[in-house]
């Protein structure tokens, strides 16, 4: 229980190799896998994890192996926050920024394909603003895929 079956160097390794590769799969596959989770996204997330456990602690079942892996996980996670935080860049990079998906009433139509948002989700981000889609100035996806609409003032 307490006897590592790996070095712990390994765990760390293996760890940060599993966090990095994940983390770009992640920014690959866009904005909407990780802004609104569907049934189907759920069950994904729940697979890779499974999937990853393994081959995070290698054939080591040690309590201390798995505290290793967890400790480097939160560490990861500690140190992109501050990386995001401090530069722009990174921020960039790791999390993504803004697209415009459509302007002053008209929805761009192969950039909300690209991006795989439906125009069911752009009618509800459209409600959910009080917002008519003639009365729309800016339809946004953000970086954390959820979509964003400004109205036009009334002046």
């Amino acid at each position: 229980m307490f006897n590592l079956d790996l070095p712990a160097a390994e765990l760390v390794l293996r760890a940060a190799m599993v966090y990095g590769l994940l983390l770009a799969l992640m920014r690959v596959s866009g904005k909407r896998t990780v802004g609104q989770f569907t049934p189907f996204d759920l069950l994904v997330v729940m697979l890779v994890s499974e999937a990853a456990g393994p081959s995070m602690t290698g054939k080591d079942q040690s309590l201390w192996g798995g505290l290793i892996v967890c400790l480097v996980l939160i560490g990861l996670n500690i140190l992109v926050g501050v990386l995001t935080a401090r530069f722009r860049m990174a921020e960039k990079l790791l999390e993504g920024e803004a697209i415009l998906l459509g302007r002053n009433g008209h929805v761009f139509d192969t950039v909300r394909k690209r991006h795989r948002v439906s125009e069911n989700d752009v009618e509800r981000a459209l409600r959910e603003a009080d917002c008519e889609k003639e009365e729309m100035r800016y339809l946004f996806l953000e970086a954390d895929g959820s979509l964003s609409v400004q109205k036009h003032r009334e002046d």
